[in-house]
């Protein structure tokens, strides 16, 4: 096909590295530690068959029709009040978007504040999905690095002062790929940066459940009430098979996104929502999320030690307090794509550095 057919953004959005290393690791003699993917042995089948089959023996022909954009009600009103109960913030239902995951909500967001040439701030290591998602618009990446306990807001401030950032892009719990937590003093720093610039924040938190070790720390909404989305995904807490998540955000913001939505798709699955909201009030998640993060915990305590005595000295790691991810720095002149040919000829997958930097 002739090339100038397709649309110029198609020049500028390339696939998905982690992706398409998933490929590669269907073989069974792969040992991976490319994709962020959830232990299927906690998925709960059993629960979730018997939350689909009383759905669909109650209310199937309502629950096979179309519905509302904005998504079933009783469980946009269940995250709504799990914000109140665990985060400490007042949010409303009619501020819950139910979306495709989080990635649509992203996706969705990219829609309707970036122009071509818009510059956005994303982390240094940054989430892949989201720096593809918004590369569709053709933006200007300012990317910031991530210091031990979060970005680094002087170099933050100084962007945001000598640029016209339109839209701040974080995942301040375990962020995807390093690890990284933002301290309670970063995130008010984040947030200080931010009232003093119109610009939006997008706050990514699909991990913050999986924490094990160390105290819960507060939303960056509970210091920045105004210009903040806030995106969460049922993903990683029950399975990302349902294809799931949510965006929260204030009414002037989430009219339009309601309409980007509708231009998309109508609306989510809406029997998923309603098999999630069915599992949701038949069993403790509590109860399942503490079982995943006991799971996870031995998981990191036995990679952590393996890498502390194993590995070289000169190697740097991120020591994560919850979340999937281990970020690991290499000394000066070891590239990362030349270590990861090596290790694919040992059946042996990660993520390299350069292909998730823009």
């Amino acid at each position: 096909m002739n090339e100038k057919l397709f649309a110029n953004r198609m020049g500028t959005t390339h696939k998905s590295f982690i992706r398409e290393i998933l490929k590669v690791t269907e073989d069974p003699k792969i040992i991976s530690f490319a994709g962020g993917l959830p232990n299927p042995k906690f998925f709960p089948v059993k629960e979730i068959a018997n939350a689909s089959l009383k759905v669909l023996e109650e209310n199937g022909e309502n629950v096979l029709q179309y519905s509302t954009t904005e998504g079933y009600l009783p469980l946009r009103e269940y995250i709504a009040e799990r914000y109140r109960k665990k985060n400490g913030l007042k949010v409303d239902p009619d501020e819950i978007l139910i979306t495709n995951g989080s990635q649509q909500g992203i996706d969705l967001i990219g829609k309707i504040f970036l122009d071509k040439g818009d510059q956005i701030v994303i982390e240094r290591p940054g989430y892949l999905g989201a720096i593809q998602a918004f590369s569709m618009y053709e933006p200007i990446f300012q990317s910031i690095p991530l210091l031990d306990d979060g970005i680094d807001t002087d170099l933050l401030e100084r962007t945001f002062r000598g640029n016209r950032i339109k839209l701040f892009y974080a995942v301040p719990n375990f962020q995807n790929p390093s690890g990284i937590t933002y301290s309670r003093q970063r995130r008010r720093d984040v947030a200080n940066i931010l009232k003093k610039h119109d610009a939006i924040f997008v706050e990514d938190d699909p991990y913050g459940k999986l924490r094990f070790i160390g105290e819960d720390l507060p939303s960056i909404r509970a210091y920045l009430e105004d210009n903040i989305i806030l995106l969460g995904s049922f993903s990683k807490i029950i399975t990302p098979g349902l294809r799931l998540g949510w965006v929260c955000a204030k009414k002037d913001i989430m009219e339009r996104i309601i309409v980007a939505k509708q231009a998309s798709d109508l609306h989510s699955n809406y029997l998923s929502q309603r098999i999630v909201y069915q599992y949701l009030i038949d069993n403790d998640i509590d109860k399942h999320i503490l079982k995943i993060r006991d799971a996870y915990k031995k998981r990191r305590d036995l990679m952590v030690s393996m890498i502390a005595e194993y590995f070289p000295e000169e190697i740097k790691y991120t020591k994560p307090e919850g979340g999937m991810f281990l970020w690991i720095t290499l000394p000066e002149g070891i590239s990362s794509l030349d270590l990861f040919d090596l290790a694919i000829k040992e059946n042996v997958a990660f993520v390299p550095e350069k292909s998730i930097l823009c």
